[in-house]
């Protein structure tokens, strides 16, 4: 379940990205939200998995992703 998610959030970045490049910037908040979810979920299989290390680095960039996302959504 965690892998698929994972795989949706990242699908939804990379198009987000690419969009972006092509068209405009605008989006430019959503790409870097679905970035921070799809790191949180791949920092949560690590955590499962056992590399407990990787997993907090992972859960701490996501969170700071998430803060950057979030500071970007209300300017």
């Amino acid at each position: 379940m965690l892998k698929l998610l994972e795989i949706i959030f990242s699908i939804i970045a990379v198009s987000l990205a690419v969009y972006g490049l092509i068209v405009d910037h605008r989006f430019q908040s959503y790409m870097l939200l679905s970035f921070s979810l799809m790191v949180l979920v791949s920092g949560l299989i690590e955590l499962r998995d056992g590399k407990k290390g990787n997993g907090w680095v992972r859960i701490v960039i996501s969170t700071f992703i998430l803060f950057v996302s979030v500071h970007s959504f209300l300017e």
